[in-house]
């Protein structure tokens, strides 16, 4: 039976990854911040799919975190064949409204992390001719929007640079993008949402289903549903800042672990 290891797994995208990958009868190492939480995800989905759920407390805005989800990615003993690198937030307000260290730690986790964890991964995967990594990034990556936009942008490249460079390998790479997500989180966050229309929300598992029947196709870059395809058309159509309202509204959110 093969393993996929989730960071920020126990809500939201995350969830839905850990869920449907249980489903289909993965053993799971799940990482997030919250060790209760962890646990209780993981009791439930043991319970339900009748896999081996593994747990793992790491802030990825710590080298301590980073390098925790390192180790597990590099023992070759427990290996490793699906890294889901989904923990990630985003600071509210103007960029000059935002602490300097909350800009720092959104880099540490949407770009140190994520390098970190794909490097740990891809040497096992690739002597083993198999493995998938999903970097899961935002529509934000084709939007100008500070440090955010910046970081999903790094995601996208460094995704699909990597996956060029493994082509025949045998490891597939995917940098997933969606657009706004129907999870708990806005609830949980205090966030209202009453000035998002109906049309920009996706459901949640349907996101991972794109997500994954594209990485079965070997496309490394997912933008799930066609109202988002058609957001990130006109994104690279048009001068860099005409849809930059579309883009401060997808960042404000929060921690997704």
């Amino acid at each position: 039976m093969t393993t996929a290891l989730i960071t920020g797994a126990t809500a939201g995208i995350g969830a839905a990854f850990a869920r449907r990958l249980a489903r289909g009868g993965r053993d799971l190492v799940l990482v997030a911040r919250d060790t209760a939480r962890l646990e209780a995800a993981a009791a439930d989905l043991a319970k339900t799919y009748g896999v081996e759920v593994e747990t793992l407390t790491a802030d990825l805005a710590t080298d301590a975190g980073i390098a925790a989800v390192e180790d597990r990615l590099r023992d070759a003993e427990r290996p490793v064949d699906v890294l889901v690198n989904n923990a990630g937030f985003g600071n509210r307000g103007a960029f000059l409204d935002v602490p300097l260290q909350a800009e720092l730690d959104m880099l540490k986790v949407h770009v140190e992390a994520i390098l970190r964890t794909t490097v740990a991964a891809l040497p096992g995967m690739r002597e083993r001719g198999r493995g998938a990594v999903v970097n899961v990034a935002s529509v934000a990556a084709f939007l100008p929007r500070g440090t955010y936009g910046a970081t999903k942008a790094w995601v996208v490249n460094f995704t699909q640079g990597i996956a060029r460079d493994l082509s025949g390998s045998g490891v597939r790479l995917q940098a997933l993008c969606p657009g706004f997500t129907r999870t708990e989180f806005h609830e949980r966050a205090g966030m209202g949402t009453s000035d998002i229309p109906s049309w920009a929300w996706l459901d949640v598992d349907r996101v991972v289903e794109e997500s994954l029947r594209d990485l079965a196709r070997g496309r490394s870059l997912c933008v799930p549903g066609k109202r988002y395809k058609a957001v990130v058309a006109l994104a690279r159509l048009l001068p860099a800042g005409r849809l930059g309202g579309v883009s401060s509204k997808a960042a404000r959110t929060y921690r997704t672990d």
